[in-house]
């Protein structure tokens, strides 16, 4: 009974880490779209409307974090319907992104921080608090139902499993 409690727990922490090394992939690449669409944007043709670039900036990363969570990072769990998921989370990204231009307003303009790198240390800052939310809010809200194994996982690890 020990050990199959043992293998079950390591089991979960297996998959808990699998999923936050994915997770962080997906978000890298989000990040970088994010951030730099930002910058694109508030520097470029919305110069001065932090809120506006930021919005749009994190709208295109997340739809690009949804492609990459659904089909690669949370895979191996059951999945709802694709609109069902797709609205939880936008709703959740949504949640995100107002915590993040939050932080990045309220830097700017109550604290006066707005100098190009002062904007862009608080940008990656109030995307790393969203983040956190986000990645508990994805296991718990979002992608959820029974953990249905990783093809990863599945294979033989050594001589005597085969």
């Amino acid at each position: 009974m020990a050990s199959g409690l043992t293998e079950r727990l390591r089991g979960l922490v297996n998959v808990f880490w699998r999923e936050a090394a994915k997770f962080g992939v997906v978000g890298l690449i989000a990040f970088v779209i994010d951030l730099g669409g930002f910058n694109l944007l508030f520097y470029g043709p919305l110069e001065g409307r932090l809120a506006t670039s930021r919005l749009i900036s994190g709208a295109v990363a997340t739809t690009v974090a949804w492609i990459g969570n659904r089909l690669w990072t949370f895979r191996h769990r059951q999945k709802r319907a694709a609109h069902h998921e797709a609205l939880l989370f936008f709703v959740v990204n949504g949640l995100g992104l107002l915590v993040s231009t939050g932080y990045l307003n309220a830097t700017h303009d109550w604290l006066h921080m707005t100098s190009r790198l002062a904007v862009n240390v608080n940008t990656i800052i109030g995307i790393a608090i969203a983040t956190l939310m986000r990645f508990w809010a994805y296991r718990k809200f979002v992608f959820v139902g029974e953990n249905l194994g990783d093809q990863e996982s599945t294979a033989p690890t050594s001589s005597r499993d085969a």
